[in-house]
């Protein structure tokens, strides 16, 4: 498959419970594991991993539950740090791990068990760190009420307005967006990301115990919030670096975020 010039290969695996895992490769260079966040499949970390792909062989792949991957429940964190196994076990033993968001909790999670990683690059992972924003307790349990009847754009606009700090005015003028119809596709994804991101605050022991070389990246534009998490996440790591890069709301161009991952990555 071919993608704004860039040719990705479709393959799959199986994690540890069987499921099986779709992802795909691009590039030349030491591999790097891409994981998204909310509302991403292998498709939304796509343009970054073609700006990645002249450095590294990067592996983008649909989480549990979303594009041609499978899934199986009941849903448990732990099957997603698998299913990170799974893809680094394929991509080497020399492989650096990238996670957006909740995408970023899964990665540091998998980092801090000891799996076989290089260098871990972690984008604004939503931890409740300060006096801002942060997860409700039972949201996880409402949005999968909502799925469960049939009420996926509502699921959709419950998890923007709280877990993300969108504000209601702007969740209704999204609802006729042409992209509101994918969002309800992937709406039963979304208490997996509130499940992984917890409402617990920041879990300093256990990132302490990640012990590679580690970038924290945060965006200008985003809410404070997100900033004062990415930062704790940075000091909770050792020797960690903080970085801000010119961006918008919980994001960062690939023109921009791919270069500052190859310097901090590979120096």
């Amino acid at each position: 498959m071919t993608s704004n010039g860039t040719t990705w290969t479709v393959d799959t695996v199986r994690s540890a419970d069987g499921t099986t895992i779709a992802y795909e490769t691009a590039g030349q260079g030491p591999p790097i594991v891409l994981v998204g966040g909310a509302f991403n499949d292998r498709g939304t970390t796509r343009p970054l991993g073609a700006v990645l792909a002249s450095d590294f062989t990067v592996y983008g792949y649909d989480r549990r539950g979303r594009g041609d991957s499978g899934d199986t429940e009941p849903y448990a964190v732990q099957r997603e740090i698998e299913d990170v196994a799974a893809l680094l076990d394929r991509a080497g033993d020399t492989s650096f791990l990238y996670g957006l968001s909740s995408g970023a909790i899964l990665a540091a999670y998998a980092t801090a068990e000891g799996l076989p990683v290089t260098g871990l690059a972690l984008f604004e992972p939503p931890f409740q760190a300060g006096p801002h924003g942060g997860r409700k307790p039972g949201l996880a349990e409402r949005l999968g009420e909502l799925v469960a009847a049939g009420r996926r754009g509502d699921a959709v606009a419950l998890f923007l307005t709280d877990a993300v700090g969108v504000p209601p005015e702007a969740v209704s003028g999204m609802r006729a967006a042409p992209e509101w119809s994918w969002m309800e596709g992937l709406a039963h994804t979304l208490a997996y990301d509130t499940t992984v991101t917890g409402y617990a605050g920041l879990p300093a022991d256990r990132l302490g115990r990640i012990t590679v070389p580690t970038v924290v990246v945060a965006s200008t534009g985003s809410p404070d919030w997100l900033r004062d998490a990415a930062a704790a996440t940075a000091g909770a790591i050792p020797g960690a670096t903080d970085l801000s890069l010119a961006g918008g709301f919980h994001e960062v161009p690939p023109e921009v975020l791919a270069p500052a991952l190859r310097d901090a990555l590979l120096g």
